[in-house]
């Protein structure tokens, strides 16, 4: 019953998501804003409603939501990066943005280390959760004001169609009909993972960082797939890049808000979880860098990234006997290959500009 629970909430997560993203992803072209911006804003936090709704709830209503709450969102944070740039970039590699790289970018990985800075004193609380709410409408206004003004320097970066009102009610329908089915969706979902999590013996905040986490960002995954396709490569990073922000400035910064305690931080999350979220934003300045693109061989890298942290979290989980010498593989050999050959390809790419220049 539990599992069949999870199941229908995460396909009403997965439904209404995608009627809220078509929705308001129509609106926001009516309104004239560039492909980057929809990818960073509206697509990002549409695909990000989920995580929104889970956590939302979580604490609200679960013992324990504190843990799916900020699990969820690392977990989440971990996941989009690793497997959904990883993915999208092995289909077809993605070219980044100078706006991502110099803006968004840089911003994904100061509000990850906030998280950390936060979370020092062991609790996210209710102020810290005001705080970041108040980021994200800082960063929603300032990325949409930014687009305007791009568009106006360049009109034919966005091309607009007149629209009936007929299909202007027809998107808010969609948008209305998505947060509702979000809203029940999170309900089945947050339900289910606890009463799994009980019967497995698992704790909530190892079904956060992996199940719900990865389940919630189907929506992305899908996004940010298709757009890749579709060479749609400014929707495709953007709403990677968008989603990680929104996550922790509305997302948390709203659970730490609507927690009657805050949140307390697990000593799990703060030595290990938050720190490779951090990692791996950092890891997106290097890659983003070397050629302003993603390549296959790092979508290969991303994707084994998130293969060996998901091993990791569940043979910590399941206290197995691999687990050390699972840990001394990773941080004796594959870390320092990875610094290393990131390091290769910073050097190389800027003896290239150098020679240009």
């Amino acid at each position: 019953m539990a599992l069949a629970l999870f199941a229908l909430g995460l396909v009403l997560l997965i439904v209404g998501a995608e009627a809220l993203v078509r929705g308001a992803s129509k609106l926001a072209s009516i309104a004239g804003i560039s492909p980057l911006v929809v990818g960073l804003t509206v697509v990002a936090f549409g695909t990000s409603a989920p995580e929104l709704a889970v956590s939302a709830r979580s604490v609200t209503l679960t013992e324990g939501g504190a843990d799916i709450a900020l699990g969820n969102v690392v977990g989440s944070n971990i996941f989009n990066v690793l497997f959904i740039l990883g993915l999208s970039a092995i289909i077809a590699p993605l070219r980044v943005s100078y706006q991502l790289v110099r803006l968004d970018a840089p911003i994904m990985v100061g509000v990850s280390l906030l998280v950390l800075a936060l979370a020092w004193n062991g609790t996210i609380g209710r102020f810290d959760g005001a705080f970041l709410f108040i980021g994200i409408l800082i960063y929603t206004v300032f990325t949409i004001y930014q687009g305007r003004k791009e568009t106006r320097v360049n009109s034919a970066a966005v091309e607009t169609k007149p629209s009936s009102a007929s299909q202007i009610g027809l998107n808010i329908l969609f948008v209305i009909i998505g947060l509702a089915m979000l809203i029940v969706g999170s309900r089945w979902l947050i339900n289910g993972a606890v009463a799994l999590a009980k019967h497995l013996g698992v704790s909530d905040l190892i079904i956060a960082l992996t199940v719900v986490a990865a389940g919630t960002s189907l929506p992305e995954v899908a996004t940010s797939v298709l757009a890749s396709i579709r060479g749609e490569r400014d929707i495709a990073v953007g709403n990677v890049v968008g989603s990680n922000i929104f996550n922790i400035l509305a997302v948390l910064g709203l659970s730490a808000l609507f927690a009657p305690k805050g949140i307390n931080v697990a000593q799990a999350a703060f030595h290990f979880d938050i720190p490779v979220m951090i990692a791996v934003a950092v890891m997106c300045l290097p890659i983003f860098f070397t050629g302003y693109q993603i390549s296959r061989w790092e979508g290969l890298l991303f994707l084994g990234y998130y293969i060996a942290y998901t091993t990791y979290v569940v043979l910590a989980a399941t206290q197995h006997d691999a687990l050390s010498v699972w840990s001394g593989a990773m941080f004796i050999v594959v870390i320092p290959l990875t610094v290393l050959i990131l390091a290769i390809a910073v050097i190389r790419q800027m003896r290239m500009r150098g020679r240009i220049l």
